[in-house]
């Protein structure tokens, strides 16, 4: 080849490079909070950007491994997070500027759309000899995932029952290895829908492992005290050997600011309802393969970009979860 030709070449590849990255740089980024790695949420949230980013062009966005829900709440607070994955507990609490929000309370969060009923189990290593909830005070227990909604939730139900463990506090690989290694009695895990997590899974391949029921005395006690919090009868048959039985629950939600713009989630939500191919069905529970889910347990105001899609297929958004900016 000449080198005129080469030279030719060279600097149509050079224009086109300056296109792709112009074009890269053109589109809206977005950071997805999501959990740590190795929980089956995880693999739900690439699933969920994957849709988003082959659905609406126009936009990138990348999952961010995090602790969960508080802290995905905490960071879209401050701005760090666009969207991320939020429970409906915690966020009417942030809304309301209630309990471990009051202090900072967060008016501006809004819900997107929901995408799992996840039973959240108290699961024990099996020689401990440990066969009830209540039987936990002054052992070491893991909560859950540091700044996780299942961690708050966890010591608001144990707190009610009088149940006082040792907590111990650690992320979820963490988690693992201190159960197989005998350095805590148990943890405290959302489930993928009714079954266990590929983490409680991973420790049940080397320790027997015990899930622990909350009986119905227990859900009444505490309804009494916090009526937000979501608690489900897990059918029997769920977990191996056990019949059905109560326990706490998290209703998994994304959530985002009122500060995106309504066009944006518009777009996403749409991206999410229309590109579930592109998403693991494992984890979302059936009550969430249909958008009607997200409007029947929905605790606060959801944004208005969603309202607009939801409306768009027939839907309706009760008054109560309208916010002021979509009225």
């Amino acid at each position: 080849m000449k080198r005129r030709e080469v030279l030719a070449v060279a600097v149509v590849l050079v224009s086109l490079a300056g296109v792709w990255s112009a074009a890269d740089a053109q589109k809206r980024q977005l950071a997805m909070g999501s959990t740590q790695t190795s929980s089956s949420h995880y693999a739900y949230f690439v699933g969920a950007a994957k849709a988003i980013n082959l659905l609406v062009p126009e936009l990138n966005v990348t999952v961010v491994e995090t602790g969960a829900t508080v802290d995905n709440m905490k960071r879209m607070q401050k701005g760090q997070l666009d969207l991320g994955l939020v429970t409906t507990d915690q966020m009417y609490l942030a809304w309301k500027g209630q309990d471990i929000w009051k202090d900072t309370p967060f008016e501006g969060v809004r819900q997107l759309w929901g995408y799992s009923v996840s039973a959240n189990y108290v699961t024990v290593r099996e020689d401990t000899g440990v066969k009830s909830v209540h039987e936990l005070t002054g052992k070491k227990f893991n909560p859950g995932i540091r700044g996780s909604a299942v961690e708050k939730q966890t010591e608001a139900v144990f707190g009610i029952l009088g149940i006082k463990p040792e907590w111990q506090r650690m992320g979820t690989a963490d988690a693992v290895d201190a159960m197989k290694d005998k350095r805590i009695v148990g943890f405290a895990k959302a489930g993928a829908g009714y079954a266990l997590d590929a983490s409680t899974m991973d420790i049940a391949t080397q320790v027997a492992l015990r899930t622990l029921p909350f009986g119905e005395d227990d859900m009444k006690t505490v309804r009494a005290d916090r009526p937000y919090l979501p608690w489900i009868k897990v059918p029997a048959g769920s977990i191996k050997g056990m019949g059905e039985f109560w326990t706490t629950a998290s209703l998994a939600f994304v959530g985002a600011t009122k500060q995106m713009p309504a066009d944006v989630a518009y777009k996403v939500v749409k991206a999410i309802w229309e590109g579930q191919d592109h998403q693991p069905q494992g984890v979302m529970g059936a009550a969430y393969r249909n958008p009607r889910g997200t409007i029947e347990h929905a605790l606060s105001p959801l944004h208005a970009g969603a309202i607009r899609y939801y409306r768009e297929i027939g839907l309706k958004v009760p008054d109560e979860l309208v916010p002021p900016e979509a009225r």
